[in-house]
C-alpha cells in the first residue's frame, strides 16, 4: 500500500538545535567581541611608555603583555620580547603588577551580549518552527509558547500527536483474493467493506454495523494480513497503528495519542482505524495501587471514544491479538468490540490454497501436487507455509534448479519443522544403531496398533534442531475429534522407541527426552481436563491459559488430588508402555529386519516400511513380490514432527 507518512523529527530536535548554537556562540564569539577595546601596539611603544613612566596596570603573560596608561582608560596589548631588565624598569616606573585586567565594555553591550543577541535568535528560530508545525498540523490553531514554539496542544516532541499511518488506494495492495485459507473471516470483514461502501441498504432494514470487530488466533494465522486485506478493498482512508506506539514516557501522553487518533479518524469519516496488538494496551484494570497509571488512561480514553456520548459514527475499529483472555471486559463488550473473528489454524484444503497463492511468487514444477503438500504440513500456520514455499525455491537455487519440484517441498516441509540436516554430524556405529531401532520402535508400535496414522517417513539423519532421527506420521484426514482409545495409541507411539533400546540393548538412553515430554503431557491432559479416568470422572483440575501461545495450563485443585493425579498419570504412561514393550518383542524379529536395513539407507519412506511389514520386501530392500497396482496412500499431516532422537 502507498503510505502517507507524517514528518518524524519532533519539535523538540529543533529546540536542542538552538541551545547548540547558543552554547558554541557564548564559548567563541563572546569571547571575541568582549576583546574589541583592546588595542595592539609595537614592543617599542610600550618600552617608551615605560620610560615615561606612563604604565598603570601590567599583566605579563606567556605569549603577551596587557598593560593600561596611567589614568587607566586605555587597554594596550603587546607581543613578548627576550628583555631580561623589564621588571626592574616596570618597578621602578610606578607601574602596578596586576594578575588580571578588566577590558570595559559599555552595560548596553553588554546586555546585548549575554541577553539580547541569544533571545533574537531563539525568538526568530521559534517563529519559523511554529509555522512549520503549522503547516503539519493542516494550519490548525495550537498553544503557543512566548518565543513562538508550539506548546502541549500543538504536539511538544510529537508526545501528544498519534503515529497511526494512514494508507490510501494502491494499485498493487493485498485484497481479499490474496488471503486464502480463512473464509469466515473474510465474510465477515467483506460485509464491512460492504457496508462501507453501500450504507443505504443496511440503514433501510434498521441494521447497524458493529462499531469494533477483533481478530484473535495463533501467530502468523493473518490477522495482520486480513487488516491490509481491507485496506486494499475500501475506497476509505485507513488508519493503522500499534497498540505499542500509545505507550509513553509521560503520563496522558497516551490518552491524548488516542484523542488525536480518534480525532483525525471521524473528519475523515467513513474509514477504518486498525490497532494492532491491542493487547498492549487493553489489558484487564486489576485495581492494584502500583498499576500502570498511563496503560490505564490510555485504555479509559479508548473506551470512552469508542463508546462515549460523542460516539464514533462512520469510524470502524479492527484490532487483532493473540491474548484475548487478558483483554478488559469493558473493551469487548457489545458497543465496543461487538464482533469477534477467529483466525484459526488453517484445515487441509486451507493449506492448500494458502500454497497455491505464494506458489505464484516461484516456478513450480509439473510434478507439484499441492494437495499431498498440505497434508504433510498438518497444523501448520500461514506464516509457516510461506516460509516452506521459500525454503523449497532456496534448495531449488542451491541444486543450480530455477523449478521447484515436489521432492523441494517435501524436504522444506522437514526444513521448518525439523531444521536442516546436519550432514557432518558424526556419530558411532553403536549410536547410529541405537537410533535405528529406536525410530523403527516408534514406527511399528504405531503400525501395530488401530487408529494410529500411518507412518510416512522414517530416518535417522541428524537435524539442526538437536533430533538425531525422527519419525513422521500422517493422518488419512484433519481430525478434531480424538478417542481415549487413540490418545494412548499415541502415548505408545512415544514410548516406543525407549521400549526398543530396552528390548534390544537391554539399557536405555537420553535420546527419548521429547517421547517422555509429550507422552506425559497427554497422559496428564486425558486425566486433568478431557474427563478420559473413571475415578475422577466428567472433572477438570486444569485450566489452559495462553490457548494461542503455547497453551500454558494452571492447576486448581488440593495436595491429595494432586499426588493422585501424579500417581495414575504414572499408572497409564507406564501401561502403555508396557504395552509397546509387547508388541516389540513379539515381533522381534521384524524389528530387527527394518532397523537394519534403515542404518544402512539412513532414510525410509511410508511405502518401503509397510511392504517390509506386510511382507512383499525383504529387509534389504528387495521387493518379494509386486504389489497388486495399490499404493500405500500417503499421509497428509505432520502428527508427530519429531519423535526421539531429541537429546537430554
Amino acid at each position: 500500500m502507498k503510505e502517507v507518512k507524517n514528518p518524524k523529527r519532533p519539535l523538540i530536535w529543533y529546540y536542542g538545535i538552538v541551545l547548540v548554537v547558543l552554547f558554541l556562540f557564548n564559548l567563541f564569539i563572546t569571547p571575541l567581541l568582549s576583546n574589541y577595546q583592546i588595542k595592539k601596539v609595537p614592543y617599542g611603544t610600550f618600552m617608551q611608555m615605560t620610560n615615561d613612566k606612563q604604565i598603570g596596570d601590567v599583566n605579563i603573560e606567556d605569549n603577551q603583555i596587557i598593560f593600561t596608561d596611567k589614568d587607566k582608560k586605555t587597554v594596550y596589548k603587546t607581543g613578548v620580547m627576550n628583555d631580561p631588565g623589564l621588571t626592574d624598569r616596570l618597578y621602578n616606573s610606578g607601574a602596578n603588577f596586576a594578575a588580571e585586567i578588566e577590558t570595559k565594555q559599555s552595560p548596553l553591550m553588554n546586555a546585548l551580549l549575554s541577553f539580547g543577541l541569544p533571545l533574537v535568535i531563539f525568538i526568530a528560530l521559534g517563529q519559523y518552527l511554529n509555522r512549520r508545525l503549522m503547516k503539519q498540523l493542516g494550519g490548525k490553531d495550537s498553544m503557543q509558547f512566548p518565543g513562538g514554539g508550539a506548546g502541549i496542544g500543538g504536539g511538544l516532541g510529537g508526545l501528544g500527536k498519534s503515529n497511526a499511518k494512514v494508507y490510501v488506494q494502491s494499485t498493487n495492495g493485498i485484497h481479499f483474493k490474496d488471503v486464502a485459507g480463512e473464509d469466515e473471516a473474510k465474510e465477515s470483514l467483506a460485509e464491512i467493506v460492504d457496508y462501507l461502501h453501500n450504507p443505504a441498504k443496511y440503514s433501510e432494514a434498521g441494521a447497524a454495523m458493529p462499531k469494533g470487530l477483533l481478530l484473535v488466533g495463533p501467530p502468523g494465522t493473518g490477522k495482520t494480513m486480513l487488516a491490509k486485506a481491507v485496506a486494499g478493498e475500501a475506497n476509505v482512508p485507513f488508519f493503522s497503528i500499534s497498540g505499542s506506539e500509545f505507550v509513553e514516557m509521560f503520563v496522558g501522553m497516551g490518552a491524548s495519542k488516542v484523542r488525536d487518533l480518534f480525532k483525525q479518524a471521524k473528519e475523515k469519516a467513513p474509514c477504518i482505524v486498525f490497532i494492532d496488538e491491542i493487547d498492549t494496551i487493553g489489558k484487564k484494570r486489576d485495581g492494584q495501587i502500583n498499576g500502570n497509571d498511563e496503560r490505564e488512561q490510555t485504555l479509559n480514553q479508548l473506551l470512552t471514544e469508542m463508546d462515549g456520548f460523542e460516539g464514533n459514527n462512520g469510524v470502524i475499529i479492527l484490532a487483532a491479538t493473540n491474548r484475548p483472555e487478558s483483554l478488559d471486559p469493558a473493551l469487548t463488550r457489545p458497543g465496543r468490540f461487538d464482533r469477534r473473528v477467529p483466525v484459526e489454524l488453517p484445515d487441509l484444503k486451507g493449506r492448500e490454497d494458502i500454497l497455491r497463492v505464494h506458489a505464484k511468487k516461484i516456478k513450480v514444477g509439473d510434478d507439484v501436487d499441492f494437495h499431498v503438500i498440505a497434508r504433510m504440513a498438518s497444523g501448520t500456520s500461514g506464516a509457516e507455509l510461506a516460509n516452506i514455499i521459500n525454503e523449497a525455491a532456496l534448495r531449488a537455487v542451491r541444486n543450480n534448479r530455477t523449478i521447484v519440484c515436489q521432492a523441494d517441498l517435501e524436504e522444506s516441509i522437514e526444513v521448518v519443522i525439523a531444521g536442516y540436516q546436519k550432514k557432518n554430524a558424526i556419530m558411532t556405529d553403536k549410536e547410529k544403531l541405537v537410533v535405528a531401532y529406536h525410530e523403527v520402535g516408534h514406527a511399528l508400535v504405531a503400525a501395530m496398533q488401530s487408529h494410529s496414522a500411518p507412518v510416512q517417513k522414517i530416518t535417522i539423519i541428524p537435524r539442526t534442531s538437536g533430533a538425531l532421527g525422527y519419525t513422521m506420521q500422517v493422518e488419512q484426514n484433519d481430525k478434531t475429534l480424538l478417542t481415549k482409545e487413540e490418545l494412548e495409541n499415541k502415548i505408545a507411539t512415544f514410548t516406543g522407541g525407549r521400549a526398543a533400546e530396552e528390548v534390544v540393548f537391554n539399557e536405555i538412553t537420553t535420546g527419548a527426552s521429547n517421547d517422555i515430554e509429550q507422552a506425559t503431557k497427554i497422559a496428564r491432559a486425558m486425566i486433568t481436563r478431557y474427563g478420559m479416568n473413571d475415578d475422577f470422572d466428567m472433572v477438570a483440575f486444569e485450566t489452559v491459559t495462553n490457548q494461542y501461545l503455547g497453551g500454558d495450563t494452571s492447576l486448581a485443585c488440593s495436595a491429595n488430588t494432586q499426588k493422585e493425579i501424579d500417581r495414575k498419570v504414572i499408572d497409564l504412561v507406564k501401561t502403555q508402555h508396557e504395552k509397546a514393550r509387547q508388541i516389540l518383542i513379539d515381533n522381534r524379529k521384524l524389528l530387527d529386519e527394518i532397523a537394519q536395513f534403515l542404518y544402512e539407507k539412513e532414510t525410509i519412506t511410508g511405502d518401503e516400511f509397510m511392504k517390509i511389514v506386510e511382507g512383499k520386501m525383504d529387509g534389504k530392500g528387495v521387493e518379494k513380490e509386486k504389489m497388486d497396482g495399490k499404493e500405500v496412500e500417503d499421509g497428509k499431516g505432520v502428527e508427530i514432527p519429531v519423535e526421539g532422537g531429541a537429546t537430554a
